[in-house]
């Protein structure tokens, strides 16, 4: 049974809102402060739980409401302010935190939010916790401190830690003295901390979109929109662009001239990179099913291989853990350098990335051999989700499908796990073949399951 409140990426939803709620943030702090807390009196401590957000303006309310909770439950809320949701995992793995809590929506926008919870480990928690957390906030009704509000004090030095830890990350031999890099903060929670990281290390920096006010996250910028980004970069005579998304998990790059180089292109140029350190384990990089095939064709003339996994960053990590690589990410930017974090960061990936350009010369040469085939997605409102191999006319076009494109493409049909969806995505070298087979195939799901 699929779980209401946690979704792939915590909790999401409109401030004031079921489930972002006073009386239901009450009760998510609560369970998690219970949990938290049975384990920490058995040995006379009091948990303490980090707390982070970004700079949507209702993040303070729900990070004090949350906080509130944790209280109530025995946990000892500390807060770190505005900070980046890999910051959060990173202190809380590397300081001795119980647990962090995260109060972002990532790339949605300001008048969406969500909280995420982070284990000790620094990862989110396995499903069957999340599972226990959740029964208890959709079952309790106990009320929290009379709905008063805990008020909360930023310990403003905690992420001068985290920088300090991100600093130590630069590859060995790279130099970033007088490397002129854009940086655009989207708004978001990077704001602060991405200038401060890479002038530290002597970058020559020009940021962007650094100045929140509650409502301008990834408002016409960042990840989602790196069109300005880029532009920055070419006129500034920049080697290396950076668009980060709101809590800066997640990182889209541009070239000196200007091309766009999404996760594919990272993933690419990073491997090749640890392979010839000697670091990268297995030669393997974990994808996901949107992984563009070129990629997977350029690793595999590098003498590597790209192991595919469902879509999702929590997917990514547990295909990564149980084959034992260390390296792995997502055509959306969101990369993982397991040796060095145990989730996704974009400022940790936009370091590596300009020590690579630093070492081994432009990025444009870098990914100059990825030849990105032709990608299209449909999706296909349906009704009911049977197994797509009980449709028979869509089974019998997917087979034609992945007879006709052999090698030289693919297809992948899958059911949304949030909305009544089908999604068709066809890969192909020649656009007139993408459009056939998805047109085809989006008809038949239509004919067969349309709502």
């Amino acid at each position: 049974m699929g779980k209401e409140l946690f979704g792939t990426d915590g909790i999401r939803g409109i401030p004031g809102e079921y489930p972002l709620d006073d009386a239901t943030l009450d009760r998510v702090g609560l369970a998690l402060g219970n949990y938290l807390g049975s384990v920490g009196r058995a040995h006379g401590e009091s948990p303490s739980v980090l707390i982070g957000r970004d700079t949507r303006e209702s993040g303070p309310h729900i990070a004090e409401r949350i906080a509130c909770g944790l209280a109530a439950g025995g946990a000892s809320p500390v807060s770190a302010g505005v900070l980046t949701t890999p910051g959060v995992a990173w202190l809380v793995n590397r300081e001795g935190f119980a647990a962090g809590v995260v109060i972002s929506a990532s790339h949605n926008p300001y008048h969406d939010n969500g909280v995420k919870l982070i284990s000790s480990t620094g990862m989110k928690f396995p499903d069957a916790i999340e599972t226990a957390l959740e029964q208890f906030v959709l079952s309790s009704r106990d009320a929290v401190s009379a709905a008063k509000t805990l008020r909360l004090h930023d310990n403003e030095k905690i992420d001068d830690d985290y920088l300090e830890g991100l600093a130590q990350a630069l590859l060995p031999g790279a130099k970033l003295a007088g490397m002129k890099i854009v940086l655009d903060c989207a708004n978001g929670a990077a704001s602060n901390l991405a200038p401060r990281l890479f002038r530290s290390l002597g970058a020559d920096v020009i940021a962007m979109n650094y100045a929140p006010d509650g409502k301008n996250i990834n408002a016409n910028c960042g990840s989602l929109h790196p069109e300005g980004m880029q532009k920055r970069v070419v006129q500034s005579g920049a080697a290396l662009g950076v668009a980060f998304d709101g809590d800066a998990d997640r990182a889209i790059f541009s070239s000196a001239t200007g091309k766009l180089v999404d996760g594919d292109g990272v993933l690419l140029v990073a491997a090749r990179y640890l392979k010839s350190a000697g670091s990268l384990k297995g030669n393997v990089v974990v994808g996901t099913t949107m992984a563009n095939l070129g990629l997977e064709r350029a690793l595999e003339d590098s003498g590597l291989k790209l192991a595919r996994t469902a879509v999702g960053d929590r997917y990514v990590l547990e295909e990564m853990q149980r084959i034992g690589a260390n390296f792995g990410g997502e055509q959306s930017g969101h990369i993982l350098f397991l040796d060095d974090a145990t989730t996704g960061d974009g400022m940790l990936t936009a370091l590596k990335l300009a020590s690579i350009i630093s070492i081994a010369g432009p990025l444009d040469s870098l990914v100059a051999d990825l030849k990105i085939f032709p990608q299209k997605i449909v999706n296909v409102r349906v009704r009911s989700k049977p197994p797509l191999d009980s449709l028979p006319e869509v089974a019998r076009l997917l087979r034609e499908a992945e007879q006709a494109l052999g090698n030289s493409g693919r297809v992948v049909l899958r059911y949304s796990g949030t909305e009544p969806l089908a999604r068709v995505m066809v890969e192909a070298e020649r656009d007139e073949d993408v459009r056939r087979w998805t047109e085809s195939l989006a008809g038949a799901l239509r004919s067969a399951i349309g709502a």
